[in-house]
């Protein structure tokens, strides 16, 4: 199993159809990530978000405002805010995870340090509510700092979930919907609020960010066991050697005999890893369908998040969207 490449990219053509927006909001970026008093500042912040990013999470809040017939300019404001949000988080985790590659280049705290990045993650989450306040929509705020809150609640659920052999596909499914999912369903919830969309079309929003962003991380997740270095920007098998119990893996050892679940006990509670171990992870992952299986829940929470847009009106961004969720699990063939 791998990346599809001959699937038509959904992503693309909502870019597309919404550049005008999106120019604005790199414009945005890119002056409100400057500081006149520490040049490390856009130094480190242009190295990541000038990288290559499809800048998925601002485009949902873009394509959300739009698809409920939005005519201001507060969708600017809100989609920069989730990019920053974002990474933000992405030079936090760089730092947890001792990583040397992000979207195919060295991360920032290889370049330049690890306080660099933890400091800089931190000016860029100062930005980012900085911008929110912006629209003057507490409802806005409320969306995105609770959002906040449950990615770094989240990531620290990871810390102490992931060496854990006990860790339950619920417990996953915790840890999936606080460092990911939050993110993705507060920007397709706040895009609709800024529209002055109804109750029930701002809860569709949400329901469809939610579902797509945990078909999203569990794509992410199998693409580490299966994907080319080339492809998904950093190095194939990294969760393993980093320790990270993801659904691949929690399927495996949920099946698991005795001896080999000596060997996920070895390897991922106790972290004594050898040559060949991951050749091994692979091995057991095939034995018992762990990826199939994987595959299976990220198409069923595809499926949920194109049921949600049924209560948004139709048009192109709708189709857009729902084609989006077909694409997340497409990438794996």
């Amino acid at each position: 199993m791998g990346v599809n490449e001959n699937v038509s990219k959904p992503l693309d053509r909502l870019a597309a159809v919404l550049a005008p927006d999106m120019a604005a909001v790199n414009t945005l970026i890119r002056t409100r990530m400057e500081s006149r008093h520490a040049p490390r500042i856009p130094e480190v912040t242009a190295h990541l978000v000038e990288a290559g990013g499809k800048r998925v999470r601002p485009l949902l809040t873009l394509a959300a405002a739009r698809l409920l017939g939005y005519e201001g300019s507060h969708h600017h404001l809100l989609a920069a805010t989730v990019e920053f949000i974002h990474t933000a988080t992405l030079l936090h985790d760089d730092v947890v995870d001792e990583s040397r590659q992000r979207r195919g280049r060295p991360t920032a705290n290889l370049l330049w340090d690890n306080k660099s990045s933890v400091l800089v993650g931190d000016y860029l989450f100062a930005r980012s509510f900085q911008l929110m306040t912006e629209t003057g929509s507490m409802r806005v705020m409320e969306i995105l700092s609770n959002a906040a809150a449950t990615i770094a609640e989240g990531e620290v659920l990871q810390l102490t979930a992931a060496q854990d052999l006990a860790t339950t596909e619920d417990i996953y499914l915790q840890v999936v919907r606080g460092k990911t999912a939050a993110l993705f369903s507060a920007a397709t919830e706040v895009g609709g609020v800024i529209a002055g969309g109804t109750p029930a079309q701002v809860a569709a929003l949400y329901d469809y960010g939610d579902a797509l962003g945990i078909a999203f991380q569990i794509v992410d997740d199998i693409l580490d066991y299966s994907g080319a270095t080339e492809t998904i920007g950093k190095n194939t098998g990294d969760d393993f050697r980093e320790r990270k119990l993801t659904l691949p893996v929690i399927k495996a050892v949920a099946r698991a005999d005795a001896d080999e679940r000596a060997f996920w006990d070895r390897t991922i509670a106790r972290g004594d890893q050898q040559d060949g171990d991951l050749e091994q992870a692979l091995a057991l992952l095939a034995r018992h369908g762990a990826i199939e299986a994987s595959r299976a829940d990220a198409l069923g929470w595809a499926a949920r998040a194109r049921t949600a847009l049924e209560a948004l009106p139709e048009g192109e961004l709708r189709g857009l969207l729902s084609e989006l969720a077909d694409f997340v699990v497409a990438r794996v063939a």
